[in-house]
């Protein structure tokens, strides 16, 4: 495996520079799963997560890119962690997380004639 995969060789910062730079470009400024919305303030705290987990499949379209916040992409690098400790299957961009089904606002109509 390429030492660029595991961000251990000397050109890897310029790269991750490079990739960063064209994902902000491409994309807008929210995090790809909890939806918090950021500013050039904040930014630094917005992270491009590859979604094969191949830091060297950067194509120039982003399909391998998504934006996440630091707290969201760590989570998702803890699903592979979690994995190795109890024995689960984990699937790239899986979310792990069941839909909602129940929606409080369904009677509305009748609570408000109430």
């Amino acid at each position: 495996m390429s030492s660029d995969r595991f961000g251990t060789s000397a050109n890897y910062k310029q790269q991750e520079k490079g990739y960063r730079d064209r994902a902000l470009k491409l994309f807008p400024w929210v995090c790809g799963r909890c939806a918090r919305a950021f500013e050039f303030s904040n930014l630094k705290e917005l992270t491009v997560h590859h979604v094969d987990h191949d830091h060297t499949n950067n194509p120039n379209d982003g399909s391998n890119w998504e934006l996440l916040c630091i707290y969201c992409h760590d989570n998702e690098h803890d699903k592979y962690t979690d994995q190795a400790r109890y024995q689960r299957e984990v699937k790239a961009g899986d979310t792990n997380q069941d839909t909602a089904t129940y929606n409080p606002f369904a009677d509305l109509k009748s609570m408000l004639k109430k």
